[in-house]
């Protein structure tokens, strides 16, 4: 099939199956469980699901697409197109997905990559602990093997979503002994299970998308462990590399589409003025709106480019956890823009003589000034990037 020939047929595809209300764009992550719980997303996802369009490139064997590399992101450039947000999310497609696909066994990638397609399971990420977050080798959750399973044993922090899963992949330390980056496993372990506590942890924000989660011995088959035993920092590290790289792709998603209106500068002018020609009044303001707009494009168009080498490659390269560092920081700081741009009406957090629009300010400013701590943080991106993308020594 020519790609002219699927594009259209993508396009087709989408318009017809797309529901309305999941034409519009993105979603902040804490906003995304209730907005995927409707019933128009359960149709949208299982209209996807069932093409294997959840999972576009991934094998047909295992529930995905099998789309080839031009395929996809032709599909992706038609979502894009009428704002459609993708048929499921979630760690699954994004992370542990894409590490069983490079480590898993045939068994393992066959109980457990079709129900990711399909939405049937949900995963969350065991790897923060209290004291070990960034320094996230420390991790002291113990994992004894007793016949065919592990008895686990610690305490996860900031898990995404824990409260929602019904599975995690967790890093947990099968050989106290060895060194501190050895010793460590990669397991899959079941949330429904009397040994897992999980309690969510109210933000700032007034959301609670992260939660503490409590292992006594809970239990996991040895057969859900990933690589060798004591081997699972590769394995862990991988996964964060697919995590980054699954970010470039949101970023640089649907790079052809037409132009969108530049929201820093429609709310300068909304709040500040504007010129007899149409510019921000306030030369100060026009030079960061600028600045601000110029940096946002530039992280797309660069991701774009790694985005389709690592395509080339089959997996994502070193240089993805550039993403992380600077697009979190631009996330933060365009929070804070439109947030300053607004003036003191940028600032409310409740009351009649604030809209909904600047009460959402106020909020997406306060949650989007962790993006730079979660998923590691910006100073631990900064390490990452000196020792494996510029070969500096430790």
């Amino acid at each position: 099939m020519s790609i002219d020939i699927f594009r259209a047929e993508a396009r087709d595809w989408v318009e017809t199956h797309c529901p309305a209300s999941m034409r519009v764009g993105a979603v902040h992550f804490e906003d995304a469980y209730e907005i995927y719980q409707t019933d128009d997303a359960n149709q949208w996802r299982d209209q996807a699901a069932a093409r294997g369009w959840t999972a576009p490139t991934w094998p047909a064997s295992y529930g995905g697409g099998g789309l080839n590399k031009a395929e996809a992101q032709v599909l992706s450039q038609e979502l894009a197109r009428i704002k459609a947000l993708p048929p499921a999310t979630g760690m699954g497609l994004a992370m542990i997905g894409p590490t069983l696909l490079e480590f898993g066994t045939e068994d393992q990638k066959l109980r457990h990559l079709p129900k990711i397609v399909t939405g049937e399971a949900q995963w969350c990420q065991g790897y923060s602990e209290p004291g070990a977050g960034s320094d996230l080798a420390g991790l002291q959750t113990k994992a004894v093997l007793e016949g065919d399973q592990f008895v686990i044993n610690g305490q996860k922090i900031w898990t995404s979503g824990a409260q929602h899963a019904n599975w995690m992949f967790a890093l947990v330390r099968t050989d106290p002994s060895a060194p501190k980056h050895d010793g460590i496993s990669f397991i899959l372990l079941p949330m429904q299970q009397a040994g897992v506590t999980v309690k969510p942890i109210k933000l700032i924000s007034g959301s609670s998308p992260f939660c503490e989660t409590f292992l006594d011995n809970a239990r996991a088959d040895r057969n859900d462990l990933i690589g060798s035993l004591n081997k699972g920092w590769t394995v862990g590290k991988r996964l964060l590399q697919y995590e980054r790289n699954g970010a470039s792709a949101r970023t640089s998603r649907g790079k052809k589409k037409k132009p969108t209106l530049n929201i820093y500068a429609s709310i300068a002018k909304k709040y500040s003025g504007e010129t007899a020609d149409g510019k921000i009044a306030d030369h100060s303001q026009r030079d960061q709106v600028l600045t601000q707009v110029i940096q946002e494009r530039a992280l797309t168009l660069t991701s774009q480019r790694v985005l389709d080498e690592s395509r080339e490659s089959g997996a994502p390269g070193a240089a993805t956890s550039i993403f992380k560092l600077v697009g979190s920081t631009l996330a933060k700081e365009g929070a804070q823009l439109k947030s300053t741009l607004r003036g003191t009406a940028g600032l409310g957090w409740e009351g009649d003589e604030f809209s909904v629009e600047e009460l959402e300010s106020t909020r997406s400013w306060l949650r989007d000034r962790a993006v730079t701590v979660y998923g590691g943080t910006n100073e631990v991106q900064q390490n990452i990037i000196a020792k494996r993308v510029l070969g500096l020594p430790d």
